[in-house]
C-alpha cells in the first residue's frame, strides 16, 4: 500500500451523490488497469469497478451498475469514481488499486493499493 491516494470521500445523504479521485504518489507510475474496491463495516473488501489504461472499456459490480461511473483521465494521471443515487449499504471505505490486466475482480489480481477513503451515506 501507499502507492495511490484516495480523495473525495465524506458524508451525503441517501439519493446524494460524490465524486472519488485516485492518483499515483509518484507521478510516473502507471497501470494498464485500475480499479475501485470497498470495505463495509463487519464485511470483507468487495469490487466496485474497473478500467483500462484508455479509459474506453470499464466494467462495475451489479450493485452499482448504473449508478456509478469509473473514468480514467490520462493527461492528469487520475481516475474516478463518480457516485450518484447513492444508498446507506453503499456506506464503507473505498479503496483504488491496479491491475495489469482488466476486468480483474479479485482482490489478489492487484498489486498496488491506496489507503482508502471513507463515504458515509445516511438520512
Amino acid at each position: 500500500q501507499g502507492q495511490l491516494v484516495e480523495s473525495g470521500g465524506g458524508w451525503v445523504q441517501t439519493g446524494g451523490s460524490l465524486r472519488l479521485a485516485c492518483t499515483p504518489t509518484t507521478p510516473t507510475f502507471r497501470s494498464y488497469a485500475m480499479g475501485w474496491f470497498r470495505r463495509a463495516p463487519g464485511k470483507g473488501r468487495e469490487f466496485v469497478a474497473t478500467i483500462k489504461l484508455g479509459g474506453g472499456d470499464a466494467f462495475y459490480s451489479p450493485s452499482v451498475e448504473g449508478r456509478f461511473t469509473i473514468s480514467r483521465d490520462n493527461a492528469k494521471n487520475t481516475m474516478y469514481l463518480q457516485m450518484n443515487r447513492l444508498q446507506p449499504e453503499d456506506t464503507a471505505v473505498y479503496y483504488c488499486a491496479a491491475a495489469r490486466e482488466f476486468a480483474a475482480v479479485l482482490e489478489y489480481e492487484y498489486y498496488a493499493w491506496g489507503q482508502g477513503t471513507q463515504v458515509t451515506v445516511s438520512s
